[in-house]
């Protein structure tokens, strides 16, 4: 066993956060259960993991709900599941030697065991932080940031002059998604929420226009800054921004379903696309993403965005809360107030 003594690992204490009940709407505090268990000690081949940030993403709002998805939903008294960054202090796996900073499936908890057969299962990677900070990890060089790649690139498939437009486009996919629809010649006009966000995506991360949904008419907004309709719509939010949008589709048009956020709290049935014949018109074509589909290539995108961040053409911008474990649930509900700039990640622990 390397670092950590059996003796020092006695006296660590791990704090969790565990679902005790499936939310109807919003979470409350009511759905999650606080607990402490001491730290145990790897098996042999496994390793022990200091957790240091968490992130938060709107996805974890469905992985609470029972039934058929893409992930299996957490189950009740289990921790919730979680994307981290964490560093690697006791091991007895030469893979994962002590002081390796990892992202992966942590947990919402201070500490994460991980044995030979849960390592491959938890999506765990080797991290530098010397390539960029810790909480880039979790955001550009992260899950979010492989979502507004792939699923732009792979499925939105755009081309230079084309019009893309995102929604969200001030977090954590969308963020990602404009700035790579620049990078690839297309003009990219962001929808989000506040005039603060929407100059931060258009002054900071470079897109075209931005459309402000809480003070200004989308669809005015769209005619004015899509006036040759919209090619790519990568979509973030659904409901009525969904359907505004496929009144302004082109012909071939492609429209990237990454999440719904405005219905993810929906204690009624959730709301499908009213204007989903404009497809049919338009000859054009909506996709789901699952990021998980393009893991065999997420080296080589961390490689390209990356190269793209030191050459500054692609900014990262995360909101850090701090207060550990115990701000987890409050955190969480940020995401469907709008309250984060940026992509949300929570702080658990020092290095």
């Amino acid at each position: 066993m390397q670092a950590a003594s059996k003796n020092s690992l006695s006296t660590l204490v791990n704090h969790q956060v565990r679902l005790a009940a499936r939310p109807v709407g919003l979470p409350h505090l009511d759905n999650w259960q606080f607990t402490t268990e001491p730290v145990a000690e790897p098996p042999q081949g496994g390793m022990l993991v200091k957790n240091l940030m968490l992130s938060l993403d709107p996805a974890m709002r469905g992985w609470m709900n029972e039934g058929r998805s893409y992930i299996a939903p957490v189950g009740i008294g289990e921790v919730m599941r979680a994307g981290g960054v964490g560093r690697v202090i006791a091991s007895s796996n030469s893979r994962w030697p002590v002081g390796t900073y990892l992202s992966g499936m942590l947990g919402v908890q201070q500490y994460s065991v991980f044995d030979d057969r849960s390592i491959p299962r938890s999506a765990l990677a080797p991290i530098d932080p010397q390539l960029a900070p810790l909480s880039s990890w979790l955001n550009a060089l992260g899950m979010p940031g492989m979502t507004g790649y792939f699923g732009l690139l792979e499925v939105g498939l755009p081309k230079a002059g084309e019009t893309v437009v995102v929604s969200g486009a001030a977090g954590a996919v969308g963020q990602m998604v404009g700035q790579v629809a620049k990078i690839m010649g297309c003009h990219a006009v962001g929808i989000a929420g506040g005039a603060d966000k929407c100059q931060f995506v258009v002054n900071d991360l470079g897109f075209d226009a931005c459309i402000d949904y809480k003070a200004d008419s989308v669809r005015d907004g769209l005619k004015e800054h899509c006036p040759d309709g919209v090619d790519i719509y990568f979509d973030n939010v659904g409901g009525e921004i969904l359907d505004i949008v496929l009144t302004r589709i082109n012909m071939k048009a492609r429209i990237v379903i990454c999440g719904a956020i405005s219905q993810y709290n929906n204690t009624t049935p959730v709301r499908g696309p009213a204007n989903y014949l404009s497809l049919l018109v338009h000859r054009a074509r909506m996709e789901g993403i699952v990021v998980f589909d393009w893991a065999d290539k997420f080296p080589a995108a961390v490689r390209e965005i990356a190269g793209w961040m030191q050459e500054g053409r692609l900014r990262s911008r995360e909101h850090i809360l701090e207060g550990g474990i115990a701000q987890f649930p409050e955190a969480l509900n940020m995401l469907f107030s709008g309250q984060n700039f940026g992509k949300l990640v929570l702080r658990v622990g020092d290095e």
